[in-house]
């Protein structure tokens, strides 16, 4: 494989676009040789559902639209950015027992933990941001555990 793969979609701030942007991160990661129906697919497809989530739900209709780009370096590391124009950055929520939303950042933070990865947020040089995920690269030879059973993320997580 190349020692370096990119792909990029911008897709509008819809909520039909959760979906698309899903799609798209899958099927690209299934032509770079992680087939869709592995435990770590299925991870990167949640991270993905959220983040792409987050830029439709929290940008309060001032990022039109929002761009997910996928880069895989060496073989090693694969990084999955979402960008929109929105300034705000995730904010930590209080934990509310029951609150129905606003738990996407933990479910982002421990997901990418369990995976051996890291969480990284940035401003844009245009005002906006980048929520971005890193994961060691994993395929079907090495699908790893995606979901462990012994633990889930707490209510008291914020961000």
């Amino acid at each position: 494989m190349a020692d370096h793969l990119e792909a990029s979609v911008t897709l509008p701030s819809d909520p039909a676009s959760v979906s698309a942007a899903r799609s798209y991160v899958v099927g690209t990661l299934a032509e770079w040789g992680l087939p869709s129906d592995t435990d770590v697919a299925d991870t990167v497809r949640l991270i993905v559902s959220e983040l792409a989530t987050n830029a439709v739900q929290h940008t309060f209709g001032q990022s039109p639209t929002f761009t997910v780009d996928l880069a895989l370096l060496r073989d090693e590391q694969l990084r999955i950015g979402v960008t929109d124009s929105h300034p705000r950055f995730p904010k930590r929520l209080p934990a509310a027992v029951q609150q129905d939303n606003g738990r996407g950042m933990v479910i982002i933070r421990w997901l990418t933990a369990e995976c051996g990865g890291r969480l990284r947020v940035r401003p844009t040089r245009e005002g906006g941001k980048t929520v971005s995920i890193e994961l060691p690269w994993t395929t079907a030879q090495d699908p790893g555990p995606a979901h462990p059973a012994t633990t889930a993320p707490q209510p008291t997580d914020t961000l």
